[in-house]
């Protein structure tokens, strides 16, 4: 996918409104520090455009950025993060749940787990939260570059095994730093683009 251009178009607060917008959605989920903002800035084809932190907990807002003028990334607030307040981790979970509930441009979401690591009770209250919803969310295994080439397909079972996934629900490892699995995405939101264009 060639990017061309990329605005953030649209930051909504706890007390926004949802923009109308008339382009498809693709929406990231996943806990403050899993790298959904080096995902994003990988997708995008730019290094440091979505806002990277040092402080996990830092995405408080919804962020839409405007891709190609063709659809919208949608970078939804990190969950499970403990030093948040218990009253700012429930406007996070209003905020992720009306968007999810109400955007009617939405057409994927990805589901962001850590691959070293067994899911977490967040990630699994997301992935559920995410299929309430209507939606059945891709998972990317970040941080793929942490751990070997062999303990790969041993990761992606346990992470299966802990969402409990069925045989057709897609997870596509991925690493920042070598960009792997970023095509297998940019394929997956093409042809989603491409069937609503010719549909």
């Amino acid at each position: 996918m060639i990017i061309k251009t990329v605005e953030l178009e649209t930051v909504c607060g706890i007390t926004s409104t949802l923009p109308e917008n008339t382009k498809p959605e693709f929406a990231f989920a996943g806990k403050s520090n899993v790298g959904k903002s080096s995902l994003i800035n990988a997708l995008m084809n730019r290094k440091s455009f979505a806002r990277t932190s040092s402080q996990p907990g830092k995405t408080q807002t919804i962020n839409f950025y405007n891709i190609n003028d063709a659809f919208y990334y949608v970078d939804l607030p990190g969950y499970g993060y403990a030093k948040v307040s218990l009253e700012v981790k429930a406007k996070w979970g209003k905020m992720i749940e009306n968007y999810l509930h109400k955007s009617p441009m939405l057409r994927c979401v990805f589901l962001l787990v850590d691959i070293r690591h067994e899911p977490s009770v967040n990630d699994k209250t997301m992935y559920d939260w995410i299929v309430h919803n209507g939606y059945h969310p891709v998972i990317v295994a970040t941080k793929l570059d942490k751990i070997k080439r062999s303990q790969v397909s041993k990761a992606v079972k346990i992470l299966r095994t802990g969402l409990g996934l069925g045989p057709d629900d897609i997870v596509i490892p991925f690493s920042a730093e070598t960009k792997q699995g970023r095509e297998e995405i940019w394929d997956m939101i093409s042809e989603i683009v491409n069937s609503i264009d010719n549909g």
